[in-house]
């Protein structure tokens, strides 16, 4: 059931496309061609990204049968996970922490990764570049921020309001074990975070800088963060600019919509006592790699390059998945899908769904998509001190979710050499889902004027990339320049218009859970609690599979891992 490698075709001044995934076009199988048979699991999952793995490897771990079907020819695609030239391009934008290493086992991922018995060998780092309008500055995880070139007035001690107010505060907040970790919890029994309820009815004390102290709930845990920004009395525009930004490029929507929680775990992991960011040495795909041993090594099934048709609904409950191919996949126990909750929709029959769920998820806002940059260049007159991350604003009156406004990039390579040939460096660059979709729809991706707003759209990374990298970097020694657009990262990762996801904020709306009003049938991913981002995906996934097996199964294995 495995089909070919992707081919990568370079349209225009060179672009991100996929030949053989496209609705419109032919598939490409290998001799391994599915077969019209039918299969039997104890669990099938329709999943993409990442970490649909952590949940499949997961729910293995548990003595569950599970088979997964996915609509891509390698299972680290939507990691961005592919070579060209020598080059191995990756998606390393994201800043990963406790991942892989043997710290923390609050994150979500490191829990996924030690119960399934592959460790991944990481590379640490500590800082961040951040190329804003009137300053570029240097951050730091573990402590405070260093500016390096200011070129306005910044007589407030920046780093003394950081560790005061956000930093100090969230690991005050933290250190109650407020933040269960989502691998305790057992969505069809509460029986696990039951204790959740009496900790959240506890005061907590703030220390603010005055020496004074504030308390409030722990339920405002559940409120946007600009609430606690507020009720700590901070107003700097700078800081919440610096906020905003974080929290934009951690949910997809700004401190005035992200669930406090989200960014409490952030600040008091960030800022622990020798606290490092981690690279997973040889790029995402290793990480991918480990989570597919693992998952194989407790009798999974991973088929590649198996188009899901349909969710088959049988006496009103789930009972598998029919494929492209013809072939159906019955599930003894349940399905899951981690597409989005509008693409879920269209597996099921129309007929099937009442209408409040409809109705819910046809009313749901979503986030814009995304253009990606990926660049294999010389290193050639380019500054050892280069860094894996940089990010660039280019205006904060704008806001941060403003369209071409904020740029991540990454040149992995700095830490992981082996991604690109010697002398050579490898990049990604995006723009953070902000780039609206109606720009794009109904385009021909073979048309000129495709063409012309690509490289019109594309342009605001490419200065972006030569403000990073500074006056050694050149266009034209790029030895690969690709270009990725709305339509591209639609087709490519099968999201519903391309969308980063739900623009869910905290304080107007909450994220659905993971059942449906289909027995048998689970959702989880950036459609569900606890929402969008990496740690908040991984979650998800292991929610809906510590909610496939017993309590005692479930705490068995927590015991094991020592969580």
């Amino acid at each position: 059931m495995i089909s070919r490698f992707p081919e990568f075709s370079l349209e225009g001044n060179g672009s991100l496309e996929e030949r053989g995934n496209d609705e419109n076009s032919p598939r490409r199988m290998s001799t391994a061609t599915t077969v019209a048979t039918n299969c039997l699991a104890t669990v099938v999952a329709i999943l993409t990204g990442e970490k649909w793995l952590g949940l499949f490897g997961y729910i293995m771990t548990l003595n569950q049968s599970l088979r997964r079907t996915r609509n891509k020819d390698r299972p680290d695609l939507t990691a961005h996970c592919r070579r060209q030239k020598r080059y191995y391009f990756v998606d390393n934008c994201s800043h990963r922490h406790g991942e892989t290493s043997l710290g923390s086992k609050v994150n979500p991922t490191k829990c996924v990764v030690a119960e399934i018995g592959h460790h991944v060998e990481p590379v640490s780092y500590n800082t961040n570049l951040c190329h804003a309008p009137i300053m570029i500055f240097l951050f730091y995880i573990g402590r405070t921020f260093l500016v390096r070139k200011p070129e306005a007035d910044v007589s407030h001690d920046l780093p003394e309001v950081l560790r005061q107010i956000l930093l100090h505060s969230c690991i005050l907040i933290y250190s109650f074990d407020l933040a269960l970790t989502n691998n305790n919890i057992h969505a069809r029994r509460g029986i696990l975070v039951s204790a959740g309820h009496t900790i959240c009815s506890l005061p907590i004390k703030i220390l603010c800088p005055n020496g004074t102290s504030r308390s409030f709930g722990a339920t405002k845990l559940l409120r946007p963060f600009s609430e606690i920004m507020d009720s700590l009395e901070l107003k700097d525009p700078f800081i919440r600019n610096w906020v905003d930004l974080l929290a934009f490029l951690l949910a997809g929507v700004k401190s005035n919509g992200i669930l406090s929680a989200e960014m409490v775990y952030m600040f008091a992991e960030w800022y622990k006592p020798g606290c490092s960011l981690e690279y997973p040495l040889h790029g995402s795909g290793a990480l991918v790699n480990a989570l597919v041993r693992g998952m194989e090594k407790f009798g999974g099934r991973l088929s590649l390059g198996s188009h899901v048709e349909k969710i088959v609904v049988e006496n009103d409950r789930a009972t598998g998945v029919k494929l492209r191919s013809g072939q159906f996949i019955r599930a003894k126990t349940a399905v899951v899908s981690n597409a989005s909750m509008w693409d879920t929709l269209k597996l099921l029959p129309r007929e099937i769904v009442p209408k409040p769920y409809l109705d819910r998820v046809n009313s749901t806002l979503q986030c814009e998509s995304f253009m990606h940059l990926h660049l294999g260049f010389d290193a050639e007159g380019l500054r050892e001190d280069l860094g894996i991350h940089h990010i660039v604003v280019n205006d904060w009156d704008r806001g941060v979710d403003a369209d071409q406004n904020v740029v991540l990039i990454s040149v992995p390579s700095v830490l992981s050499p082996d991604l690109a040939p010697p002398g050579k460096h490898v990049l990604h660059a995006y723009t953070p889902g902000t780039e609206p979709f109606e720009l794009w729809e109904g385009l021909d991706r073979r048309s000129s004027a495709y063409k012309k707003l690509k490289a019109e759209r594309s342009e605001v990374m490419w200065r972006a990339v030569e403000r990073a990298l500074g006056p050694g970097f050149s266009r034209d020694k790029c030895d690969v320049k690709l270009v990725g657009t709305p339509l591209t990262h639609q087709r490519f990762l099968r999201r519903n218009r391309g969308t980063y996801g739900p623009a869910i904020q905290a304080g107007k709306g909450t994220f659905p859970g993971h059942s449906t009003p289909i027995p048998q049938l689970y959702c989880c991913g950036d459609s569900t609690f606890p929402g969008i981002g990496v740690p908040a995906v991984a979650a998800s996934g292991a929610i809906v599979a510590n909610s496939l097996v017993s309590v005692s199964q479930h705490s068995e294995l927590l015991d094991a891992v020592g969580i």
